[in-house]
């Protein structure tokens, strides 16, 4: 069977993303399928930088505001549910394009990742979370490094659900997570996918891009918004970079500026992991970014890359 084609734009946090997908859609009669864990949630707008209707320019964006946040999503349904949003964008004649950094869950639908049923035993999942309450994540997150260091290097202690999950599956399979994600990987891929990322060869840059960012995001609101979903969605707003770095200030054990220093240094972090998930790609075409670029520069750069490959001829 023919391999339907896909463009993915990937990369970390703060690095034009959402521009350089958006402007490769306008240029190939394209659609966006979004792929990140925490723009999939409704109201979730400034925390995770949702791109907003003047910056969509009009391009249809698949998987955003998709989810109540009271909802559990899980990376299975991810894939499930973006399938479906690609094979209705094929069928329209549309080139759909993935974005986002979201590393698992790129992963996890281009690389045809197969997913068997989950084992589920709540009175292990109920002592592990007992655990958690009384000796804390950084003590699981460790107990999770001796057996599945790959899956534990990319959790933060705060991601507490998936680090319960992860060992609940150990315990009760012998399993790791990785060592079932790799035999998950049995069947090829329906896709023939170009992967672009917008690299940084000076990281300052970057991470000035990000400081600046989290300046934006705090005169547009995300105190309140944030105050807002840890009084309705606790376990979905703990989760998310933007939202669980303020709370110690919202609870008075630290001040403003330490609360907003530790939400630029979190996803300055945040970033540095996504960067290191990407690099094990080999696919990933790379377009490197400098202060002086513009938006514009780095989509020209991408539209002489695909006009340059055989990747869409013939598609």
């Amino acid at each position: 069977m023919k391999k339907r084609p896909v463009i993915a734009v990937v990369g970390p946090t703060a690095s034009g993303k959402t521009a350089l997908a958006v402007d490769i859609a306008l240029r190939y009669n394209s659609e966006v399928v979004s792929a990140d864990s925490m723009q999939i949630y409704k109201g979730m707008d400034i925390a995770t930088a949702k791109p907003m209707q003047d910056e969509m320019m009009g391009i249809r964006h698949h998987l955003i505001d998709y989810v109540d946040p009271s909802e559990k999503y899980c990376v299975a349904r991810y894939v499930q549910d973006a399938r479906a949003a690609i094979d209705d964008i094929h069928k329209r004649g549309k080139l759909p394009v993935i974005c986002g950094g979201t590393g698992l869950y790129i992963d996890s639908l281009l690389g045809n990742i197969q997913f068997e049923d989950e084992p589920d035993n709540s009175a292990v999942r109920e002592e592990l979370q007992l655990r958690m309450e009384t000796e804390g994540a950084e003590v699981l997150l460790s107990e999770l490094k001796d057996v599945d260091p790959v899956l534990a290097e990319q959790l933060h202690p705060n991601n507490k659900g998936r680090i319960i999950r992860a060992l609940e599956v150990y315990k009760l399979t012998g399993e790791t997570a990785t060592e079932r994600r790799l035999r998950s990987r049995t069947k090829p891929c329906m896709y023939d996918c170009f992967y672009i990322a917008i690299a940084f060869p000076d990281r300052d840059f970057l991470y000035d891009r990000i400081n600046r960012r989290v300046d934006i995001m705090l005169t547009e609101g995300l105190e309140e918004e944030a105050r807002n979903f840890f009084s309705l969605h606790t376990d979905t707003a703990a989760q998310a970079i933007g939202y669980k770095e303020l709370k110690g200030w919202f609870d008075g054990e630290i001040s403003r500026e330490e609360a907003i220093e530790n939400l630029k240094r979190e996803t300055r972090r945040y970033a540095k992991r996504q960067i290191t998930w990407f690099r094990r790609n080999d696919a990933i075409h790379y377009i490197n970014r400098c202060p002086t670029d513009t938006a514009a520069d780095i989509s020209n750069a991408a539209f002489e890359m695909i006009d340059n490959s055989n990747f869409l001829k013939g598609a």
